[in-house]
């Protein structure tokens, strides 16, 4: 259902459609309905208003719009340059009777495929927001040049990604002193070498980082042991990712740098996410995150939000974590890629149990869990009064363990995102593998209609189930 517009907005879009007359109208407007008028000339977009907009601005921060309400789309290239464009040629002063814009916040945009030319992707905007404070760190050596004292800088709050194609444009507008001053809240990295990915870090400001996110960047137990200790620097970090980062405990002569780790890891003072997707860590987990001699942990304070995807884990890797101070913290748990059908299935359901306090994401994918386990995980499910995502894709249930599921979870009031797997028997293969095989439209519809009057039945309509997991993403820590 699209958004209802206040009267306001509706007021703001109609002056927008009059373009020049709003330009001439700006001195005359009252403040309130600036925030509205820039939604509406970036819904179009109307570049000439938008700069002028952005040159009469009368508060000192100015929030790029994640979505423009009216065509319900993200802002494109077009929509940033015009504000950057404005932001560099025509700073207020103070003396102005409206105070002088301070704080440009691009925050918010978001990873992934771009969607035609004009599209803004995290990366996209990443190296046009490079290419602006590049710009304008010229404009300001030239205007100290010719007419002395510089306008005031602008900070810029970003969220960054940056590659090996990115990188060295990145780096030097980080560097660069102008206009614009680009200030890092979530730090993304793929690919990076391990010489480019301690540069990046040097040259980000040390305030306002909340997330280091390093993906695909092959830097093993060496490289990490090397990174993780020069996050110290960022006072605020609460957010470490390290995804692929080609990392196996088992490997001879990693007992020291997984000790050396944890000591760079008990040294982020407020870290409440760790993400370490695809390392083997079978039966080191202990050694990791607690100390070798009991269960306390050696980080600063409990993490909200463990993701450990197919790291391979061991019993006495969840033994450790259901007793540890993180367990009763967890507000964020993935356990994706392990088999929890076998060994790890009571820890696995210990553990639920002494996390259902907090627990509102939960990701079990490709656990082998099947119709067999229910009766178990049904009742630890429904523990978790205030989960809100439940991710089960890609594991080998029937069609009627998908129902005993939706029946079973019916009770859960916050549950609002379930990812069910596609059932084995509507893909001709009930011993499992069944994802890669073609589905049973037709019946996969009646499941989901099924799906659909149980939902109804338990007062839950505003749920959603789907076997589609590029249609609804998992929700982000800072979102829960």
């Amino acid at each position: 259902m699209p958004p209802v517009s206040s009267l306001v907005h509706l007021c703001a879009r109609r002056l927008a459609g009059h373009a020049a007359g709003a330009r001439r109208a700006l001195p005359l407007l009252p403040a309130e309905l600036y925030p509205a008028l820039l939604e509406a000339a970036l819904a179009e977009p109307r570049a000439p208003l938008l700069r002028d907009l952005v040159r009469s601005w009368p508060y000192p921060v100015l929030r790029f719009p994640r979505r423009a309400r009216r065509a319900r789309r993200t802002p494109g290239k077009a929509c940033l340059q015009a504000l950057l464009l404005a932001v560099t040629a025509g700073l207020r002063r103070d003396r102005s009777a409206r105070p002088c814009l301070r704080v440009l916040d691009v925050t918010g945009l978001q990873d992934g495929a771009e969607q035609g030319p004009d599209s803004l992707s995290l990366w996209s905007g990443t190296v046009l927001l490079a290419k602006a404070c590049l710009e304008a760190s010229q404009r300001r050596e030239d205007t100290e040049r010719h007419r002395g004292s510089p306008p005031p800088s602008v900070e810029v709050r970003v969220d960054l990604f940056v590659n090996s194609t990115s990188g060295p444009i990145l780096r030097a507008a980080l560097r660069a002193g102008g206009a614009l001053r680009l200030r890092c809240r979530d730090f993304h990295a793929e690919e990076l070498s391990l010489g480019a990915t301690l540069a990046m870090l040097e040259a980000l400001e040390p305030a306002g980082l909340r997330r280091v996110d390093l993906r695909f960047n092959n830097l093993g137990l060496p490289g990490l042991v090397e990174v993780v200790p020069r996050l110290e620097r960022f006072p605020e970090l609460q957010s470490l990712r390290l995804p692929y980062s080609n990392v196996d405990a088992r490997r001879p002569g990693a007992e020291d740098g997984l000790r050396r780790l944890a000591e760079g890891l008990g040294r982020l003072q407020r870290l409440r996410e760790l993400n370490l997707g695809s390392c083997r860590l079978s039966g080191r987990l202990r050694q990791l995150l607690g100390s070798t001699q009991n269960l306390r942990s050696t980080l600063q304070c409990p993490l909200e939000s463990l993701e450990l995807p197919f790291c391979h884990l061991l019993p006495g890797d969840l033994a450790y974590l259901l007793q540890s101070p993180h367990a009763p913290a967890l507000k964020k748990l993935d356990v994706s890629g392990n088999n929890l059908s076998e060994d790890l299935l009571q820890p696995f359901l210990q553990l639920l149990a002494t996390a259902s306090g907090a627990l509102r994401h939960l990701d079990a994918m490709e656990c082998r869990l099947a119709d067999a386990h229910l009766d178990a995980l049904l009742p630890a499910l429904r523990r978790c009064a205030r989960l809100g995502y439940l991710g089960l894709f890609g594991n080998p249930m029937t069609s009627r363990g998908v129902k005993a599921l939706a029946a079973g979870t019916a009770p859960l009031a916050a549950l609002r995102l379930v990812i069910y797997p596609r059932p084995v028997d509507l893909c001709g293969d009930e011993d499992g593998g069944g994802d890669d095989l073609p589905e049973d439209e037709e019946r996969a519809e009646a499941l989901q209609e099924e799906l659909q009057r149980v939902l109804r039945g338990a007062g839950r309509d505003e749920a959603v189930w789907t076997t589609s997991l590029s249609r609804h993403g998992t929700l982000d820590y800072f979102a829960l």
